[in-house]
């Protein structure tokens, strides 16, 4: 997977791209990252990447040349998707993540800054994506958690993949506590029923604890779940 992130701010990304597993996964050559300033492709001689808005109001925004120059710079992979990060777009969630991470070779992110982009932008995007219902200071964050969530998902990424399939929101269900030495921590014991060693016990008990934390916690996700069932 090639991820090619259009930013002001390039240096945001190096701590993140130098930890965890998402270092390692760079270093395997399972995801290449290409961070691409736009700053670079401006013609004028004081480098100007934002501008006042047509109709007045408060702050700046992107200009689209700077945007579409840095865009248009890069490679073409065929299967290739061009995302603006957007409080107007689409949720993030899982399942958006495995559409990204099965279908596509290349996703260009677009961070927005400031008021945000000239809307002739959207002229380049295939879509918008949103971290949530809230502002940011600009669309770093959010791209950082799309590779992030997209990258994990790539086979070779994770140690043992099967553990991403009992995840929250994996089978539509949160998931269920887990617990580490020691057995009894302050008071607070591990549940008898995992020292038990019955698996098909454990199994049921972990089911039942997804469908109640998941009742207390995300109702909404419940609802869809059993809708999906068929209940």
């Amino acid at each position: 997977m090639r991820f090619d992130i259009v930013t002001l701010f390039p240096d945001c990304f190096t701590s993140i791209l130098n930890s965890g597993l998402l270092a390692k996964a760079l270093a395997k050559h399972i995801a290449q990252v290409h961070l691409v300033n736009p700053r670079d492709f401006t013609t004028d001689k004081h480098h100007k990447v934002d501008d006042e808005t047509y109709g007045g109001g408060v702050g700046m925004l992107m200009k689209p040349e700077p945007i579409f120059a840095a865009v248009e710079s890069l490679p073409i992979l065929p299967r290739r998707d061009v995302i603006l990060m957007s409080p107007q777009g689409q949720p993030m969630n899982q399942p958006l993540l495995r559409e990204l991470a099965a279908n596509y070779d290349q996703l260009i992110v677009i961070c927005g800054h400031y008021e945000g982009v000239d809307d002739r932008v959207l002229n380049l995007v295939t879509r918008e994506i949103s971290l949530g219902d809230f502002i940011l200071t600009g669309g770093e964050i959010p791209s950082m958690a799309l590779i992030n969530g997209v990258t994990r998902l790539l086979p070779g990424t994770v140690g043992k993949e099967e553990s991403l399939k009992n995840e929250s929101f994996e089978a539509g269900l949160l998931d269920f506590p887990q617990y580490t030495r020691p057995a009894n921590f302050r008071g607070w014991k591990v549940p008898d029923v995992l020292l038990s060693g019955n698996h098909a016990a454990i199994a049921r008990w972990r089911f039942q604890q997804q469908i109640e934390r998941t009742a207390s916690r995300r109702p909404d996700l419940l609802k869809k779940w059993q809708e999906e069932q068929g209940e």
